[in-house]
């Protein structure tokens, strides 16, 4: 028969030597609870860069002949998804280890597995990065490119303006209607008050008689001013 509580306590002395910093015994009964931390190389703690993942392994009364509790207590970077498909990872891998100690395989693992899902999401990130980089330099280029001219584009384009212009004509049409005219607008437009003026005229013509006598007068007072001169120079 096996000694379990045996098997446990050897295997918890071995992973407080391997993992000094890493390692927190919870608690020892009923069974040994105990933390150990992975993290990337890259994780720092003040600028929370890389990621970091406090995982939670609870003995059962027949292990290592059956999978201890693992649980994810802690985690940086690492999203309910990320977490929950980490804990699978490490159950699954825990079945294939039926039998033997597996806590320090399961550590290793994890920590391969934390390494890899940070570069990959770097690697998405950067991906996207890229490509809505390349997304605007394409839209730069189209703008200075202009849109090319087909014989649809044309036509459609020409309907429109041909619409646009017969609704401003109409505007300006309506515009001149309402429009208050000038008196000189008015004098240039009725061309009764030319006649008019033409007829008062002619009107005014018949009207003025001229004095004669008046002329008359007029040369006596000249001549009488060439009488003065001779008078003057004698």
């Amino acid at each position: 028969m096996a000694d379990y509580k045996e098997e446990q306590r050897s295997e918890v002395e071995a992973l407080e030597a391997i993992y000094p910093d890493e390692f927190t015994v919870v608690e020892t009964e009923p069974h040994y609870r105990f933390t150990l931390s992975i993290k990337t190389p890259d994780y720092d703690e003040e600028s929370l860069e890389g990621a970091f993942c406090l995982l939670s392994f609870t003995y059962v009364e027949k292990y290592p002949d059956e999978v201890p509790l693992i649980t994810v207590e802690e985690a940086v970077n690492l999203d309910d998804v990320a977490i929950e498909e980490l804990t699978e990872y490490l159950s699954n891998l825990g079945q294939e280890n039926l039998g033997m100690v597996m806590v320090f395989t399961l550590v290793s693992a994890g920590q391969e597995w934390l390494m890899n899902r940070i570069e990959e999401t770097k690697r998405l990130k950067l991906e996207e990065e890229e490509r809505k980089a390349q997304e605007k330099e394409e839209a730069e280029m189209k703008r200075f490119e202009g849109t090319k001219v087909t014989v649809e584009s044309f036509l459609a384009w020409k309907a429109t303006f041909d619409a646009e212009m017969l609704t401003l004509k109409k505007l300006q049409k309506n515009d001149s209607v309402n429009k208050k005219l000038t008196g000189r607008e008015l004098f240039e437009k009725d061309h009764s008050m030319n006649e008019s003026d033409i007829e008062f005229l002619q009107e005014g013509e018949e009207d003025i008689k001229v004095d004669e006598s008046l002329f008359q007068e007029m040369d006596d007072l000249e001549l009488d001013e060439d009488l003065l001169d001779e008078e003057t120079d004698d």
